[in-house]
């Protein structure tokens, strides 16, 4: 039975990119592990967690299940401690569902720690499917004059295809959200309601 890691990081309990995440996530039909980056975040990484990944290049070991053998000091047990339960949960899965709204032109920090936990050198995620459930305060879609600050959907396209070699990395966004508080986008809520039926509809 397939099984699908859905995770979670807008610091809103109620967003955009929850609804839409969520709404993928009601039509699947196998198993599920759920994370909530924002409500239960990940530390950050240490200096143990680069001291592994140093001995895994230095010993040739790229096969996650053999991760573990470079462990050796009481640090780096610990820092493994804190990976080995995300790591799993990562590798299970079939489909990563990632609800992932846009800060500051990129990704939250919650989920950026996240994945500093999960990445490894020379790390293969290939046969996974990824899909991001995203929202932007406005919009960036291309041929819009803010397209080139793109550091969302760009950045994890950019590393989820070329460090994870994944080739089926699919994104939906609800695109203009802040036209709801902000007055100067409040003309275009036209487009940001269109924008977030087309994302539920698309999921």
């Amino acid at each position: 039975m397939p099984h699908l890691l859905h995770l979670d990081s807008s610091a809103r309990r109620s967003s955009f990119s929850r609804e839409l995440s969520a709404r993928y996530a009601a039509g699947w039909t196998g198993t599920r592990t759920y994370r909530d980056l924002a409500a239960d975040p990940v530390p950050v990484i240490g200096e143990a967690w680069t001291e592994i990944c140093d001995a895994l290049l230095g010993n040739g070991v790229t096969e996650p299940t053999h991760y573990a053998t470079v462990v050796e000091t009481p640090d780096q047990k610990t820092a493994w401690a804190i990976v080995e339960p995300l790591l799993n949960e990562l590798l299970e899965a079939d489909v990563v569902l990632i609800g992932a709204p846009m800060y500051n032109v990129s990704i939250p920090a919650a989920l950026k720690a996240w994945i500093d936990q999960v990445t490894f050198p020379k790390m293969s995620l290939r046969g996974k499917q990824f899909v991001i459930t995203g929202a932007r305060g406005g919009t960036y879609a291309e041929g819009t004059p803010r397209a080139p600050f793109d550091h969302h959907e760009r950045y994890l396209r950019d590393f989820i295809a070329g460090h994870y070699d994944v080739d089926d990395v699919r994104f939906v966004h609800a695109e203009l959200t802040n036209a709801l508080v902000d007055p100067h986008l409040a003309a275009r809520d036209g487009e940001r309601k269109a924008s977030r039926e087309a994302a539920l509809k698309a999921l």
